[in-house]
């Protein structure tokens, strides 16, 4: 009879000989076992989406599963010497400070966040718990730190994107579509950095360059999606670039839904994308590190001492299945450069 496992969890079995391999070692480690450390984590999805279940299966290829491999790499065990507590914001508007409020009153040894949104809220809520944005765009510029080499204060992470990313996107969508005239650009003003500005710009200096219309496609709620979509369908030729946005990761599945109904091109952030059905998808690699800064944080070192870091590497995917129900040959030129090429 085979054991179940639960989430955060190795088997029965193995989490024994594990606790006890990690004890002996926690010494050699430097963590310790004198109290139990909480280490809570803030998500803009749904507790039940594919993202959030993935990460709760012990897997170092999602954020939160990588961070628990990371930290038992260096001593600390979920469940024997820290506790991870996972709150979602999705819901109402008022979700997000509830979900603030849970955490702070469990009074957490450090907060991971994984979006410029939430980091935002978590640092008006306390200026004291130390936070490690996994995700953030433009922290000078949203005033989470004081700069990437000293952040200062109580916060710290790792940026996912630069804005000159947006200029990239329009490239490489016109490379899979050469006779495009215009493209869309679709964000929520509320949940994306610089409500919109920050990618739009570089967006539109490339257009400019290179004779395409830029058109912004703000969307505030899911069921204005598919009217957005609706609307590149039509001539003159477009595409869209959808822009770093947790609201769009949340409603991927309506955005791709809506751009195989109207059959329009578009190019994403994030492989989340991807794994739903994308065409393709260029941007940061999504290395797991922030168990580097937690368990530092947990030691004792000040969040803002450590310094804010940038990707490692950008990847871009290619899904030529998808291409081939659009009626698009992606030029081998595109595909020589993909890290990945899906069929």
């Amino acid at each position: 009879m085979t054991e179940r496992r639960s989430a955060f969890a190795v088997d029965r079995r193995g989490f024994i000989r594990l606790a006890g391999a990690t004890v002996a070692g926690w010494s050699a480690l430097g963590a310790t076992s004198d109290r139990m450390r909480i280490v809570a984590s803030l998500t803009a999805l749904p507790l039940d989406d594919d993202l959030t279940r993935r990460s709760m299966i012990d897997s170092a290829t999602s954020r939160l599963g990588g961070l628990i491999v990371g930290l038992r790499q260096r001593g600390w065990v979920e469940g024997v010497n820290f506790r991870l507590e996972l709150r979602s914001s999705f819901g109402p508007p008022d979700r997000l400070k509830s979900a603030i409020q849970e955490l702070l009153a469990l009074k957490p040894d450090v907060i991971l966040t994984g979006s410029t949104v939430e980091t935002a809220a978590v640092l008006a809520a306390t200026k004291t718990i130390p936070i490690v944005f996994a995700t953030a765009n433009d922290p000078v510029g949203n005033g989470f730190v004081e700069s990437l080499a000293h952040p200062g204060g109580n916060v710290t992470g790792f940026t996912n994107s630069t804005a000159e990313l947006g200029g990239k996107w329009l490239q490489l969508i016109r490379e899979a579509v050469p006779d495009i005239s215009r493209v869309g650009v679709l964000f929520n003003p509320a949940t994306t950095p610089r409500a919109g500005r920050f990618f739009l710009d570089s967006i539109e200096q490339e257009a400019a360059e290179t004779g395409v219309a830029a058109v912004p496609t703000p969307v505030n709620a899911p069921a204005d999606i598919d009217e957005a979509v609706r609307r590149f369908s039509e001539p003159p030729k477009a595409a869209m670039i959808a822009l770093v946005d947790s609201f769009l990761v949340v409603n991927r599945q309506a955005v791709i839904a809506a751009v195989d109904k109207y059959r329009v091109p578009t190019i994403y952030p994030f492989h989340y994308f991807m794994d739903a059905g994308g065409l393709m998808s260029y941007g940061p690699t999504l290395e797991v590190r922030s168990a580097d800064y937690v368990d530092l944080i947990l030691r004792g070192t000040k969040a803002g001492d450590l310094p804010v870091q940038s990707p490692r590497k950008y990847e871009l995917l290619i899904n030529r299945t998808v291409a081939r129900a659009l009626g698009l040959t992606i030029p081998f030129t595109l595909l020589a450069r993909a890290d990945e090429i899906r069929e």
